[in-house]
């Protein structure tokens, strides 16, 4: 197994709590990789030898980023009703329809190009581990195929069937509960790991989702939760009932839904692009933090209510608009991460973790949120090797 040093690393994020602070900083640093995994960090004057060594010239290193919500299976896009948002037309969950249209009428071939530009896009940007969602088909061959496509691209698939009532239902939607927890799930279960509801006005209510939730546990799949995005409602505590894995969007809570999250450990998602884009207001995640809720940034990319791939520009907005520190960002968008993906081996850099990393052409981490817009990832590795 060959080794190698990276060394001429100015700051190097662990989030590593042993190391001290919330990410652990190491200044000086240096890091070894064998194959996919971290073997050593630490001063780079300690630094053991390797087969191979590159100097990063004072760059900054931290772990790369995990994109635990997003959408990508998907055709066309929505660019009009963005523009509609934006001269006054509130957002509203019906215009999943219109991409579910397209969706059904696009290729496999069309599908597949479609993920593998955008997670090119991710990469780009530092993401090294992306949760790719199905609920643009709504049918039981289409939610399978979305799955499937999915799954070229990552092991975190989650089956989202349960995103909208479709149009052919609109008359019938206990008929559309019943085929996804029935047929289409038994399309759906052989390529996904997770699944998940929209707990939401327009979408499904609590015992929809309890029942679709209960389905999928019982086939093996995990649970979370798009909750509480579009206002008030069951949603979070419907997700510490079910012990899901996280409760994304978290727009609006009572105090009781805080109090949910922080005692059942169910990890709150925000995604603060999709607030930036549909003019929203943004989720408090301070106080979120000082109840002690473990939260993590996410982009959910999506053609309609936010069409952002960049973690970055989400950890920019988390900072400057949900009063996140740098660095509460950057965990968010790390290590908040993987514990929304349930993941130990990612979202850190320590011995025994996977070697994703992101170089950052900056000399600190503080750059990303000081620096918004600005193309600062210059290589981004992925279980050891560049990409």
């Amino acid at each position: 197994m060959t080794s190698l040093l990276l060394t001429g690393i100015n700051s190097l994020v662990t989030n590593d709590p042993a190391r001290g602070g919330l990410l652990g900083e190491v200044g000086d640093a240096a890091l070894v990789i064998e194959g996919s995994t971290v073997a050593w960090v630490g001063s780079r004057r300690d630094a053991p030898a390797a087969d191979s060594a590159v100097d990063l010239g004072g760059r900054a290193v931290i772990p790369g980023f995990v994109d635990s919500h997003s959408h990508l299976v998907f055709a066309g896009d929505r660019a009009a009703e963005f523009a509609a948002r934006m001269t006054g037309t509130p957002y509203s969950a019906g215009g999943i329809r219109t991409t579910v249209a397209a969706t059904r009428e696009a290729t496999d071939e069309q599908l597949t190009a479609n993920v593998s530009r955008l997670v090119t896009e991710m990469r780009r940007q530092g993401t090294t581990t992306v949760e790719i969602k199905s609920g643009y088909g709504l049918t039981v061959a289409d939610e399978a195929r979305s799955l499937q496509i999915a799954g070229q691209f990552t092991d975190e698939t989650t089956y989202l069937g349960a995103h909208v009532v479709p149009a052919e239902y609109a008359d019938d939607p206990a008929g559309y509960v019943s085929l996804v927890t029935g047929p289409m799930l038994d399309a759906a279960a052989p390529h996904a790991k997770w699944i998940d509801v929209f707990v939401e006005r327009g979408a499904f209510d609590a015992d929809q989702g309890r029942a679709i939730l209960q389905a999928g546990i019982a086939r093996g799949l995990q649970p979370r939760i798009h909750a509480n995005q579009l206002g008030e409602g069951p949603g979070v505590q419907l997700a510490a009932e079910v012990g899901a894995a996280s409760a994304d969007h978290c727009t609006y809570l009572t105090d009781a839904d805080v109090d949910a999250l922080a005692s059942s450990g169910v990890v709150a998602g925000l995604l603060p692009a999709i607030e930036f884009s549909t003019r929203s207001p943004y989720p408090d995640a301070r106080r979120l933090l000082d109840a002690g809720v473990t939260v993590a940034l996410a982009t959910d990319c999506n053609p309609g209510s936010g069409y952002s791939s960049s973690m970055p520009f989400c950890i920019a907005l988390a900072v400057r608009e949900m009063h996140m520190t740098p660095a509460e960002a950057l965990w968010s968008a790390t290590a908040g991460g993987a514990a929304s993906l349930r993941r130990p081996d990612l979202g850190h850099l320590t011995p025994g973790a996977q070697a994703n990393l992101t170089v950052l052409d900056a000399p600190t981490h503080l750059h990303l949120p000081y620096r918004p817009a600005v193309p600062l990832v210059t290589q981004t590795f992925l279980a050891g090797r560049p990409v």
